[in-house]
């Protein structure tokens, strides 16, 4: 796999939306809406590998819990007080704090004094509520970022509202334009292990790529991912599916989210085409995604579905924005169709592109390899492809068309009793 070209090191995953490690995460609140707005973030896929515990009682309550015993990684810890006594509650903290430990502090006045003071001591940080639990979440990501690490990519989740839907192939155009017209190091991963299509449709032979990775996820190093890929350009690889029956495909959860911890290490865009079922590896993938992005066509089955599916990505994303829904074959003769007036309605989103029913355009590019954008450019499908992909990656037209031109709570150090 070839490293990130120059013009493409801007886009991926922000720093904060890097996962946090497993830590342990204990706060200490005086005030019920602190307690609650950090519960929201505890509950964010961000933060899913940490183990976060919230109470009631402030700085007071904090002493005298971790008396005699360890501290956690991070302590949170709000103060009703502010300048010269909120800094002399915090000494007492220091008595019991262990020196590793990084301590957030939350205050209600916008105290500037205070935060130099606490930063001068080797505090993580100041927050003043109410506070937000994204906000929350950036800061407490900040604190276990490695700045000499890499960016990490974006992944870009697709899923079908029933088979049949397009999805597949939505995703594979989607990522192909996001690679060739806006130049950015994009792989697709087809997670369909017996019938996924990326070869297909691709003209490329389906290898074992996928089902090898998942079959040992902890040898998935950078060498063993670039043997694993199919290069299909500068910018575009592929993660391709068996397509084959002989073998059973039963890799945990872990090993799916492993996989795509790999892949995202590594590349920009991570395209993922998920296969229209409902296991607990499909639905821990789609909540851990960046974007998530449901093809429905225009009938009531995708309705209903679509709808389900919104709604419990929702529920289990209450931080991020709504997935992106695109309607797929409108328009197909003789057939009754919902309008997609009324899916916006039902779904409470308006969707992001509707691609008419096209069966020649899709049939020929399927049955060539080739992509949507090779055999037809200008054609109604193909703009709605290259408008998903800008606002997928935030990027312009204009970008594919110049193609070719934490510190420690020191503070605390030596004061703990044995």
């Amino acid at each position: 796999m070839s490293k990130k070209p120059a013009g493409t090191d801007s886009f991926g995953a922000a720093p904060h939306e890097r996962p946090v490690p497993r830590i342990s995460i204990h706060a200490f609140c005086e005030f019920p809406d602190t307690g609650a707005a950090l519960q929201r973030a505890g509950a964010d896929r961000r933060l899913s590998k940490a183990h976060l515990t919230v109470q009631l009682g402030g700085i007071a309550a904090a002493v005298e819990h971790f008396r005699g015993q360890m501290t956690p990684n991070l302590l949170i810890v709000e103060t009703r007080l502010h300048g010269q006594a909120a800094l002399d509650e915090l000494d007492r903290l220091a008595e019991v704090c262990d020196p590793a430990t990084k301590v957030v502090v939350v205050g209600r006045t916008n105290d500037v004094e205070l935060y130099r003071e606490l930063m001068r001591r080797g505090a993580s940080e100041y927050l003043v509520a109410p506070l937000s639990p994204l906000h929350v979440i950036e800061v407490i990501s900040g604190l276990y970022l490695d700045p000499r690490a890499n960016p990490i990519g974006r992944v870009v989740a697709f899923v079908g509202a029933r088979g049949g839907a397009g999805s597949s192939t939505l995703a594979h155009n989607v990522g192909w334009c996001i690679a060739e017209e806006l130049s950015i190091n994009t792989t697709i991963v087809d997670f369909d292990l017996p019938f996924g299509t990326a070869g297909l449709n691709f003209n490329d032979e389906a290898g074992q790529g996928v089902a090898d990775a998942l079959s040992a996820p902890e040898r998935l190093d950078d060498v063993l991912l670039d043997r694993l890929l199919i290069k299909r350009g500068e910018h575009l690889s592929l993660f391709t599916a068996p397509a084959a029956l002989d073998r059973d495909y039963d890799a945990a959860p872990q090993a799916y989210e492993a996989v795509i911890d790999a892949v995202r290490q590594t590349t920009p865009c991570v395209v993922i085409d998920i296969p229209h079922a409902w296991t607990p590896w499909i639905k821990s993938t789609l909540v851990a995604a960046d974007d998530i992005v449901i093809v429905a066509s225009p009938d009531l089955a995708s309705l209903r579905n679509a709808k389900n599916l919104i709604e419990v990505v929702r529920n289990s994303r209450p931080n991020d924005a709504a997935p992106r829904l695109v309607i797929n074959q409108a328009g197909m003769p003789k057939r009754p169709e919902i309008p997609s007036k009324d899916f916006a309605e039902t779904m409470g989103i308006d969707p992001v592109a509707l691609l008419p029913f096209d069966p020649l355009l899709f049939g020929q590019a399927a049955n060539n390899g080739q992509m949507l954008l090779e055999v037809q450019p200008r054609s109604a499908s193909s703009e709605a492809v290259r408008r998903l992909a800008r606002s997928l990656t935030g990027r312009s037209a204009q970008v594919g068309a110049d193609k070719g031109q934490g510190s420690l709570f020191s503070f605390f150090k030596g004061k703990k009793q044995a």
